[in-house]
């Protein structure tokens, strides 16, 4: 997928909207646990439920590493699945990988070949060698930690260093990688302030912003100091949207809650 092709799929659809797939065996519904897989049986469900309300899926890799070779199973199933059935769909590996040289290239070949995921989350802090092997696999997408929404942000990509926020370093400096017309950058949506910031340093890129819903993240301050003239953001909620209902309802339950987004997004856009 491309960004023009993102771009048309967001304004068909009045959505922005990117579901996170974090799905843990203690949270979903009990009688999905009698299933052969249970972690596929729920994403299966929770996709069929919201595809028409969202342009986007992100499954974090750590829900299914926990459990070993079935966890990566069930992940496996679940790409195969959204590329099968939702293929207009932006796919994300949630993985924040950042190592090295041909480590990298490994860990970029499995999301990206083995997967075919379009698009993988990557750590910059050991520099151009973490993140240019990402970026040479043309037609997919590498989304960098820009400013996160945890509270230790704080601890460092807010620090000043010669005059500029350390995450502005970080941004900027990406920019003159190899492909960076190929990134795109997580910025928290409890950060919203720090928004324009980002604009200044990426105006032209997709922002990918976690921490709307369940982390108090505010969607109309996000479109207000986010929103580019091509959209340029996919607002990501995983818990608000999942795990509404732990019944026998939860699908028709994140439905819902996927709906109620979509339609703020509507009025937004």
């Amino acid at each position: 997928m491309n960004l023009e092709q993102l771009e048309r799929h967001i304004r068909e659809k009045s959505s922005f909207l990117c579901v996170g797939l974090d799905t843990d065996l203690e949270r979903i519904p009990p009688h999905l646990l009698d299933e052969p897989d249970p972690l596929f049986a729920f994403n299966k469900a929770i996709i069929d439920a919201t595809r028409e309300y969202c342009v986007a899926y992100k499954p974090n890799t750590a829900f299914y590493e926990a459990y070993g070779p079935r966890g990566w199973e069930a992940l496996g199933r679940t790409i195969d699945y959204l590329n099968e059935t939702c293929p207009d769909h932006f796919t994300i590996a949630d993985a924040k990988r950042g190592d090295i040289g041909n480590t990298a290239t490994r860990y970029a070949q499995a999301f990206f070949n083995a997967m075919d995921f379009d698009a993988v989350t990557v750590a910059p802090y050991m520099g151009r060698d973490s993140v240019e092997p990402f970026l040479d696999f043309e037609g997919k997408f590498s989304i960098l930690l820009g400013l996160t929404s945890n509270p230790g942000a704080f601890d460092f990509q807010t620090r000043e260093v010669g005059g500029e926020m350390l995450f502005e370093r970080v941004l900027a400096q990406s920019l003159e990688y190899n492909h960076a017309e190929r990134l795109m950058f997580v910025v928290g949506a409890t950060k919203a302030e720090y928004l324009e910031r980002v604009r200044r340093v990426a105006p032209d890129h997709f922002l990918l912003i976690p921490g709307v819903g369940a982390q108090g993240g505010s969607l109309e301050e996000v479109c207000r100091y986010g929103m580019n003239s091509s959209v340029g953001i996919l607002v990501n909620s995983s818990r608000g949207i999942i795990y509404a209902s732990r019944g026998t309802d939860f699908a028709q339950k994140a439905a819902e809650s996927a709906a109620a987004l979509q339609a703020q997004m509507a009025a937004l856009l």
